[in-house]
């Protein structure tokens, strides 16, 4: 009798226990759970900051393939006059709002709306690429004459950033392989043929602002604005190499002329070079 009793005495000691440690299992249990969840948490954050990004990206490439549509229909010459000058007017915009927000993406905003943090702010994106083409496309849209030599550096700039996404993106895609990627080959491959034709044309378009200033459609000060233009893309990394090479041979092909037939400009030439050079 009194083992049996012992035995019985003991099973609720055994019971009691047990009852402790399958709560403890259970909170390391929840403590896992909760650790899991709030390592699920960043990557969630991770995911969606993806997905924005993706986005911005896409609408940027969105905004550089209607551009490029645009652009090519605006420089056709066999388009009629008013099919062409809306073109025209849209191609440029569209540069103006992509430029806009590829410095935005870029640079962000200033932190503050005063001298001493817009200055630095501004020193920064002022030798940028994007802020060349947003002047560049401001200029020719508010100009009151339409210089359609003005659209081929557009369409360069759309054309290279659409094969840039698209080689990017759509890589293993059977379409862009069947039908788009020689072309974007070509563009990247070509990227300093393009570019030295951007920089032939955005010259020529100096001149010829030149020769209007002797027609009813003169426009001193845009003039003015654009050769300041041409000086900082001679200037600025991104598109000196270029402005260079063309101001160069333009200057070897011009010079001995200038020397043997019209030796009064020397003056004047060498002033307006040491302005340039500054």
């Amino acid at each position: 009798m009194s083992s049996t009793s012992s035995t019985q005495s003991t099973r609720p000691a055994t019971k009691s226990s047990s009852t402790p440690s399958s709560e403890n299992v259970r909170a390391r249990d929840s403590g896992s759970n909760a650790r899991s969840t709030a390592a699920s948490q960043p990557s969630q954050a991770e995911r969606t900051t993806n997905s924005l990004r993706l986005d911005g990206q896409t609408i940027h490439f969105s905004i550089n393939a209607w551009i490029l549509v645009v652009a090519s229909l605006g420089i056709l010459p066999i388009l009629p006059k008013h099919i062409a000058s809306k073109a025209y007017r849209l191609s440029l915009l569209g540069t103006i709002l992509s430029s806009a927000y590829s410095l935005y993406c870029t640079y962000g905003k200033p932190r503050a709306w005063n001298m001493a943090t817009i200055q630095p702010w501004l020193q920064s994106i002022i030798v940028a690429k994007d802020f060349v083409h947003l002047m560049f496309s401001l200029m020719m849209f508010t100009s009151n004459v339409h210089y359609r030599i003005s659209l081929l550096p557009v369409l360069c700039w759309a054309l290279d950033h659409v094969a840039r996404f698209l080689r990017r993106n759509f890589a293993r895609s059977t379409l862009y392989r069947r039908y788009l990627e020689e072309p974007c080959l070509w563009v990247e491959t070509n990227n300093t043929t393009l570019s030295l034709l951007c920089s032939n044309a955005e010259i020529t378009l100096g001149f010829l602002m030149i020769i209007s200033l002797f027609s009813w459609r003169r426009n001193i000060i845009q003039t003015f604005m654009y050769f300041h233009l041409l000086k900082l893309m001679y200037h600025a990394p991104v598109t000196s190499g270029y402005h260079q090479s063309a101001w160069a041979r333009i200057g070897r092909a011009v010079n001995p002329y200038i020397h043997r037939y019209a030796p009064f400009l020397n003056t004047p030439i060498s002033a307006l070079q040491r302005w340039w050079l500054r």
